[in-house]
């Protein structure tokens, strides 16, 4: 889908659901040649979900509005079981971090919703406006 949106897709990868490997990869992304990171799965409130704790922390901006649109647009579809979902989306400098549940279901709706924004994003986060 993000080749769809005119994106390249760099590296794809698997992660164990433990805070320090995930937040590991994401400090790589980071720091290496990357403008944004979208990070699937672990966003829910399962014992094993962490991927909110690795992340949150590396956040300079957090995009609060992001999750609250996530979290509307789903509870249209799936009802209050939206409220189980903490996606969630910042910035760490001028790269764009996006971490949304890991279904199908939930990568298309946030790329539905965010994916022709992220360009605005960067732009933004550089300071480029």
């Amino acid at each position: 889908m993000l080749r769809e949106l005119g994106y390249t897709v760099e590296y794809q990868g698997v992660v164990k659901d433990d805070v320090t490997m995930i937040r590991a990869s994401v400090i790589r992304a980071i720091t290496g040649d990357f403008d944004a990171i979208l990070i699937t799965g672990g966003t829910g409130v399962s014992p094993t979900d962490v991927t909110v704790e690795a992340v949150k922390s590396l956040f300079d901006k957090e995009l609060e509005g992001f999750g609250e649109i996530f979290r509307m647009e789903s509870y249209k579809k799936i009802g209050a079981a939206a409220a189980l979902s903490r996606a969630c989306a910042g910035v760490s400098g001028s790269k764009l971090i996006m971490a949304v549940p890991g279904s199908p279901w939930a990568v298309e709706t946030a790329l539905e919703l965010f994916g022709q924004e992220i360009p605005h994003i960067i732009f933004i986060a550089r300071g480029l406006h």
